[in-house]
């Protein structure tokens, strides 16, 4: 979905009624500058502005976001079109938030985890200073680096297996 072709089709729709961003803004109860974010492709008109616009352009909501006028022949292509971009956008945005929700909740499940590898790795890196022991001072930093790592990727199988498999199961 082009956003930026969509906006300058909505500003030429606006010019060629006559109307000012401010004149639009007062006739769909949203602000000049919110018609400018769009005619910017800034920001998407939601549904239900969309649908306001085509009523009073007399255009299909396809026509504008597809950014231009369609003959009958093209408009069920285009319609295909943005049917399949406006489901991807959502489906990514489901997946990131729902990578997040999971991550998120392991790391709640998990804060006494890296607590202790934190509480150990210092424990450890004082006792070997107070022996003045450098070598072992190396060896407790390689081993919280390691264990960090295994955490990581525990955190990070945990997230994937939540995600994907839940996808699966619906």
């Amino acid at each position: 979905m082009d956003m930026t072709r969509m906006g300058a089709f909505l500003q030429e729709l606006r010019r060629e009624q006559g109307l000012t961003q401010e004149q639009l803004g007062e006739k769909l109860h949203v602000s000049g500058k919110t018609v400018s974010r769009w005619e910017t492709g800034t920001y998407m008109p939601p549904v239900d502005m969309l649908l306001a616009l085509s009523e009073l352009y007399g255009l299909s909501m396809n026509e504008l976001v597809a950014g231009e006028r369609l003959s009958p022949e093209t408009l069920p292509q285009a319609a295909e079109e943005n049917l399949a971009a406006a489901l991807k956008e959502q489906e990514v945005f489901q997946l990131s938030e729902r990578r997040h929700f999971w991550t998120d909740k392991w790391q709640k499940e998990h804060r006494w985890t890296w607590g202790l590898l934190i509480l150990l790795t210092v424990a450890c890196q004082l006792l070997a200073a107070r022996f003045e022991r450098i070598d072992l001072v190396a060896i407790a930093a390689l081993v919280a680096v390691g264990l960090a790592v295994l955490l990581r990727n525990r955190r990070d199988d945990y997230v994937e297996h939540h995600l994907y498999d839940d996808m699966l199961d619906k």
